[in-house]
């Protein structure tokens, strides 16, 4: 049996979704290879270069600020799973203006993702906004800072279904990301420098996500069975609605990439951290079966 190391680095549906499903149905095993799932959140690149790794969005920024040869291998969806969740009297992202917002460090995924989408309305996110930037978590903290008022909004992550929580507390779901800022984000990424992309484990691991995908778009209540394991403060119908929201419609049908969403996703990216786009996205995002 082959084996391979596969990090995460982010918490949530958005990450883990796909290889929590390949493990539970044993598709890793009956692809004959044993996958160790590590946490990488706090891993710094040196070592998560050194296995294969589920956050595409942070490897693309790893190889446009430092060179590091990564490739996507197979892509999960090009909506990121991210939502800007506000208290009472805010109705869109404009209305952050002046207000105190919790977020993603600048240098990370989601944080660079939230200055596109932010500059997308209007917004300069280093003048405009009050800025409180935090670590990824499960953000159970920022719904504490939201209820206290010690904040006026948060990016929150796929631990929860917001919407849900949203109606819970009477706040408002200002914007899903995936609505703003489309890229080809998590799934399978490796380092070349280390790992063969036509390794007998990569194409393994990429044969049994493609079965953990069809389950998604095919098996709803299997799909939802797994998704009620990371959202256990939900309810089965709010757990559902989630799904049907924000899961079914937009996951992919193959772990293929759209490089043209991906080109744009690119030069969007480099311009945000002021770095040259210096390969295309056929150069990271690898479409072949």
């Amino acid at each position: 049996m082959y084996t391979i190391d596969l990090a995460y680095v982010g918490r949530g549906l958005h990450e883990e979704l796909v290889a929590y499903i390949a493990d539970q149905e044993d598709f890793y095993s009956d692809e004959g290879v044993h996958v160790a799932l590590r946490d990488g959140c706090t891993w710094d690149e040196e070592r998560l270069r050194r296995g294969a790794t589920i956050g595409l969005g942070r490897a693309l920024l790893s190889r446009l600020t430092d060179g590091t040869p990564w490739v996507g291998l197979h892509v999960n969806t090009h909506r990121p799973l991210f939502w800007f969740l506000a208290r009472p009297g805010l109705t869109s992202l404009a209305d952050l203006a002046g207000r105190r917002l919790a977020v993603h460090a600048p240098h990370t995924a989601p944080g660079c993702f939230t200055r596109i989408v932010l500059r997308g309305a209007g917004l300069d996110p280093d003048r405009d906004i009050r800025t409180v930037v935090r670590a990824p978590g499960d953000y159970g903290m920022d719904l504490r800072l939201l209820r206290d008022g010690e904040i006026d909004a948060a990016l929150v992550g796929s631990t929860m279904a917001p919407e849900a929580v949203a109606a819970e507390h009477g706040w408002q779901v200002l914007a899903w990301m995936g609505d703003h800022f489309r890229i080809p984000t998590v799934g399978l990424a490796v380092d070349t420098t280390f790992t063969d992309p036509d390794d007998p484990s990569v194409h393994a691991v990429l044969r049994a996500h493609r079965r953990a995908l069809k389950v998604i778009r095919e098996d709803p209540d299997t799909t939802v069975r797994h998704m009620r394991t990371f959202l256990g403060g939900h309810t089965p119908d709010e757990v559902r609605a989630h799904y049907d929201a924000f899961v079914a419609p937009h996951f992919t049908v193959d772990g293929q990439a759209d490089l043209a969403i991906g080109k744009a996703a690119i030069a969007s990216v480099a311009a945000e951290l002021g770095v040259p786009a210096a390969f295309t996205a056929a150069d990271f995002f690898r479409t072949a079966p």
